[in-house]
């Protein structure tokens, strides 16, 4: 099946758009954004600019939706001149497509570069590539979207600080994932945002969150005073944000990674004793669990079921201690087939070398993994390789819940003939975001994996459980299942306030 056409069930065109453009103002508009970019830096239809651009590939195998150009500005002024042309000439209302701002447009699994519904303009800022400031004494880094976490993390290497980095690919982008809300091996990401930078659809440059410089010495208060806006620019559609402040973590003085085997059969037992763990303090960070579904498409060791991670951060005179008394306990429990600590993965295992290196903000084998999952590097993963789609809800941190959750995942794969992997991501003692992915032949199978894709998400919302990201094809997830209709109004009427000519694309949550 053709990858940009598996799904016919999109979403519908935004209002005043039903697919063409009106080719006179958007060449107008074109010819007044190309003049300050350059001719290099605007891609549009030979055909001019009422045609749209051929179909691109992406690695989840979603339908295109119509791209109308691709705009590359190199700095923030320019994104500002980008969206005021837009602006005036009265955005979708007046039915231009709308601007599709992506960073370095590697979000895999979710849709890539893919908006939720066109047509649009898409604005890609992996040209905005600064590290503005770094203070490894403050704690903090100003970075815009281009930079991606390898670039970052490389910044640290031999500071006392590091970067709460994720196990994909280091060339994926710091400011796009942290604005999505993703994962990294220490935390959620949004604890890690301090302030954003961001062009609201009108052109104006508004920062919120707390900023350097403006008091010295000043302790990072992201919150401010008062009724705070930085989250209203994150997994938004509201504003194009062109930098953020991103907190970095102490290196701890001393750490060790624990892992632990055991079989399906004693998993609910042991989820809830890493659970005690975890509740505890005794564990740091973000536990990680893959089952063997996941491990085989990582490139992980193979043959023992289950395979949790555990770090344990301390000081040079305590480590050993620590880990000493977590192996001991486990080994107690009589429920694991394999416990080691500290030992150097095998050289074929390179889940557990990422998810180590990982833990100490590093990103040295990250490529490896990405590699084993897609077939391919990351310059070439949406258009040669392996197919990948991602599910991923939130459950709570029970053995009973995480038991259940992958025996929904059974269902998929008898309905569906599409084996789900999951990976257990443990973000505090009461969470568990489930990073569900589902691995395909985009020559045979992409019909199948989005069929499994949206029994995912039925049985999981069946079961009260929500993903807290979405895919480009479940955009409209969120506003039929938003808990509270009030609230999802008031989102609507701030959008309306924010950007009246909607100038800017509708997004996956909006």
């Amino acid at each position: 099946m053709p990858e940009t056409a598996t799904r016919p069930d999109l979403p519908a065109a935004q209002d005043g758009a039903a697919g063409t453009a009106p080719a006179p103002v958007l060449d107008t508009v074109l010819d007044t954004v190309a003049a300050v970019l350059g001719p290099d830096h605007v891609i549009r239809s030979d055909g001019g600019a009422a045609g749209p651009l051929p179909a691109e590939a992406n690695v989840s195998a979603f339908a295109a939706r119509p791209l109308h150009g691709v705009l590359r500005p190199g700095s923030t002024e320019d994104v500002r001149l980008v969206v005021r042309a837009f602006d005036a000439h009265g955005g979708t209302r007046a039915g231009l497509p709308g601007l599709h701002a992506v960073s370095t447009g590697r979000n895999w699994g979710l849709g890539s570069k893919e908006p939720a519904a066109g047509p649009v303009v898409r604005l890609e800022l992996d040209r905005l590539d600064a590290v503005r400031a770094l203070d490894t004494d403050a704690g903090y880094a100003v970075v815009e979207p281009g930079v991606t976490q390898a670039a970052l993390a490389a910044r640290l290497a031999g500071t006392d600080r590091m970067l709460n980095v994720t196990a994909s690919s280091g060339h994926t982008s710091l400011v796009g994932n942290l604005v999505d809300r993703g994962v990294g091996l220490r935390r959620q990401r949004t604890e890690d945002l301090l302030g954003l930078e961001a062009v609201l659809p009108d052109g104006r440059l508004v920062r919120t969150g707390w900023w350097p410089g403006t008091t010295a010495g000043a302790a990072a208060n992201p919150y401010g005073l008062g009724p705070s806006t930085l989250h209203l620019f994150t997994q938004s559609p509201l504003a194009v944000v062109t930098a953020a402040v991103v907190r970095l973590l102490p290196r701890p003085e001393a750490q060790r990674v624990v892992r632990l085997s055991f079989g399906r059969e004693r998993l609910s037992e042991a989820v809830d004793l890493i659970h005690r763990w975890r509740a505890g303090n005794v564990v740091s960070g973000v536990v990680k669990i893959y089952d063997t579904a996941s491990t085989a498409t990582y490139g992980g060791e193979r043959g023992h079921g289950y395979l949790a991670h555990l770090c344990v951060d301390a000081t040079a005179g305590t480590l050993d201690a620590l880990v000493g008394a977590l192996v001991e306990e486990a080994r107690a429990t009589g429920l694991f087939d394999r416990i080691t600590a500290g030992e150097e993965p095998a050289a074929d295992d390179t889940v557990s070398k990422v998810v180590q290196a990982a833990y100490a903000g590093s990103v040295e084998f990250n490529e490896d993994m990405l590699a084993s999952a897609t077939g391919t590097r990351a310059d070439l993963v949406d258009t040669e390789g392996n197919g990948w789609l991602f599910f991923l809800p939130l459950i709570p941190f029970t053995g009973t819940d995480t038991s259940r959750a992958l025996a929904l995942l059974d269902t998929v794969h008898a309905e569906t003939g599409i084996r789900p992997g999951a990976t257990v991501n443990a973000l505090d003692a009461d969470v568990i975001d489930l990073v569900v992915s589902f691995p395909f032949d985009r020559t045979t199978q992409a019909e199948a994996a989005h069929r499994a894709l949206d029994r995912a998400y039925a049985l999981f919302a069946d079961s009260g459980w929500a993903p807290y990201r979405l895919d480009a094809a479940h955009g409209g997830w969120g506003r039929t299942h938003a808990p509270d209709a009030a609230d999802a109004e008031l989102v609507r009427d701030i959008a309306t306030l924010v950007d009246p000519r909607r100038t800017l694309a509708p997004g996956r949550y909006l």
